[in-house]
């Protein structure tokens, strides 16, 4: 289940981001209108409920959230991180002291409001190129502190996550190019960058044009990204990419859109990398209904 992978990496990027939002929504005062309007002792329940169709990320979270505020709330999850919701279908039933259920909503959505958006315009993605070979893949393009929480919401929409950050794989791009003392050939560059990477860590590298992607290959890299390529140069690179190094993936990237990405997987290369996932995809509406 989708749910499992929500592991302590992600407990702990939500645990910052738990108290960062309390901190800038209740600063020393606390929430002034359940002070002077709600009783310390009403007690009160609510249903957690998708207003649109869409897939569920972020239900671990709203848990944390409430158990943050009120160890007397309690969080009984209806539906897992993962599975496809639709307009009514109740996510959570949550019941507890009505004062903390109020202070901690508007945190709670914002999370699964957010990370839900997000799995469900990846699944939109994921849903376009099946039955083709191409895996859906996020990118860096995500909020400061997010990340964790962000990558786990592509892989709830059936995404794949690229590298976590610069930490963790060599993508080698026309910057670093540029930025080398000596000329280098990019194969010369990709062979450089693997003596000097530990052992075992992807090397990838970017290319925009026919010529780069030959000279790429003749350094063996373990992934070539194809960048802002049409549909024609994507076909021809996958054929000369069959016949000089047939082990190399292959990802497209750049301006990819819901519209594009099923030509583009139908062109044979495995990967396609899409930032908008992260950095564009609208909210799933999710609301608080009272019992």
């Amino acid at each position: 289940m989708i749910e499992q992978t929500f592991g302590s990496s992600e407990q702990s990027a939500a645990r910052q981001l738990i108290e960062l939002a309390f901190a800038e929504d209740l600063s020393t005062a606390g929430d002034l209108t359940c002070r002077a309007l709600i009783d310390a002792d009403q007690q009160g329940s609510v249903q957690v409920v998708a207003r649109t169709d869409g897939v569920l990320a972020g239900s671990p979270i709203g848990r944390m959230v409430f158990a943050k505020l009120d160890e007397n709330i309690r969080w009984n999850a209806q539906r897992s991180d993962g599975e496809r919701v639709s307009r009514g279908t109740v996510i959570a039933i949550v019941a507890g002291p009505l004062q903390s259920l109020l202070v901690g909503e508007r945190t709670m959505l914002n999370f699964m409001t957010h990370l839900s958006g997000i799995a469900s315009l990846t699944r939109k993605f994921v849903d376009a190129v099946s039955g083709t070979r191409a895996k859906i893949l996020d990118t860096r393009k995500t909020l400061p502190g997010w990340r964790q929480l962000e990558k786990y919401a592509v892989r709830c929409g059936g995404g794949t996550n690229h590298r976590m950050g610069l930490f963790d794989g060599v993508l080698i791009k026309d910057n670093h190019l540029a930025a080398l003392t000596r000329s280098a050939s990019i194969a010369d560059a990709i062979r450089t960058a693997r003596t000097r990477s530990p052992s075992g860590v992807p090397i990838e590298v970017e290319v925009d044009t026919i010529v780069q992607l030959k000279n790429a290959l003749t350094g063996a890299p373990d992934i070539v990204l194809l960048d802002n390529m049409n549909i024609d140069q994507l076909i021809e690179s996958v054929a000369i990419r069959d016949r000089m190094a047939p082990a190399v993936q292959l990802e497209a990237s750049g301006g990819v859109t819901i519209d594009t990405v099923a030509g583009i997987a139908r062109t044979g290369v495995e990967r396609i990398s899409v930032g908008a996932l992260t950095h564009s995809a609208p909210g799933l509406d999710i609301a608080f209904d009272w019992v």
